[in-house]
């Protein structure tokens, strides 16, 4: 499918999907900071993802595409390759449905992430290796067993379920003129992107990467995946290459965002601002997305941003270590 014609599919299929979400929780907040507006220059408002049932945004993709599996789909279990915060959302939807979960992560995802996908009861795969290797792993054992696979951003109604963000935000503030998102695997990025291009057009759409990790930035710039090698980053949510014939990219690439490179000093940076302001302990990706605004915040004076506060689920030792 050409890609503007994936971008209209997914903001409908983004819509129906909301309406299947409001069963299992109600919209996060979009949330107007006195604080950060101040110290911005600009209305600043801040969808609280990390509200959500699972601690992040994850949580709207999977519940989409465990709820559209069919009873046989169901029956034979699902299995999903992750970091952390997808395999979360994937284990406690498909808990709630008696769906059979093996998760695929690289060996050292964040313990604290890993402890709770095991605590939903869903079986651990742990890989040596990058978070490809734990996708190329996952697809190879749901071929094997006939189970199916849900990539965490290579996946259509994964996609469409983190549009139901845009969704909401659109219905809270009918009037954005920006929102800003940290970008990995660009699922949230293509959700959101798509919803936005089909109901406010006008809304500049702004993607931040850690300078550390940019492996989807550099294949939309190239056109196809790409082979990047990247760094440790304190927003591990955003990082690790990108699967071979992605539907990320080519959505990265119509939908056009304004890309933008964070240092990890600024990204630490943003989540102190974060814990000071706000009183939240947010994770890495989190903390990027609001480094992503004061990056641009000159240029965006004294108008409404909306920024997705995306997850909060960090060890309280990394954050403290972050912050400090």
């Amino acid at each position: 499918m050409p890609a503007a014609q994936m971008v209209t599919a997914i903001a409908a299929e983004a819509g129906e999907a909301a309406v299947r979400l409001r069963e299992a929780t109600p919209p996060s907040p979009l949330y107007r900071s006195t604080a950060l507006s101040r110290r911005f220059g600009c209305n600043v408002l801040l969808k609280c993802e990390h509200l959500l049932p699972t601690g992040s945004f994850k949580f709207r993709g999977a519940y989409n595409r465990i709820s559209l599996l069919t009873p046989s789909e169901a029956a034979a279990g699902v299995v999903a390759a992750s970091s952390g915060n997808h395999g979360l959302g994937i284990a406690v939807s498909a808990r709630e449905r008696g769906v059979p979960v093996e998760i695929h992560t690289p060996a050292d995802a964040s313990p604290a992430k890993l402890a709770a996908i095991a605590a939903q009861g869903a079986v651990l795969v742990l890989n040596d290796g990058d978070c490809l290797a734990a996708e190329r792993s996952a697809r190879q054992a749901a071929d094997e067993r006939g189970a199916a696979y849900i990539s965490p951003y290579n996946d259509r109604n994964v996609i469409a379920g983190q549009g139901t963000m845009a969704v909401e935000m659109l219905q809270q503030a009918p009037h954005l003129d920006a929102v800003v998102l940290s970008v990995g695997g660009g699922g949230m990025m293509g959700g959101v992107g798509a919803v936005l291009a089909q109901h406010s057009p006008t809304t500049e759409l702004i993607g931040a990467w850690p300078a550390n990790a940019t492996s989807l930035l550099r294949s939309i710039e190239h056109g196809s995946a790409i082979e990047v090698e990247e760094q440790p980053t304190i927003s591990d949510a955003t990082s690790g290459p990108v699967e071979p014939g992605s539907i990320t990219i080519p959505l990265g690439m119509e939908l056009d965002p304004t890309c933008l490179e964070v240092s990890e000093e600024r990204i630490k940076a943003a989540m102190r601002v974060l814990a000071e302001d706000e009183h939240w302990i947010v994770e890495g990706a989190a903390g990027l997305a609001l480094a992503g605004l004061e990056a641009v915040a000159d240029r965006l004076a004294g108008k409404t941003v909306a920024v997705v506060i995306c997850g909060r689920n960090i060890d309280f030792d990394r954050f403290m270590e972050a912050v400090a």
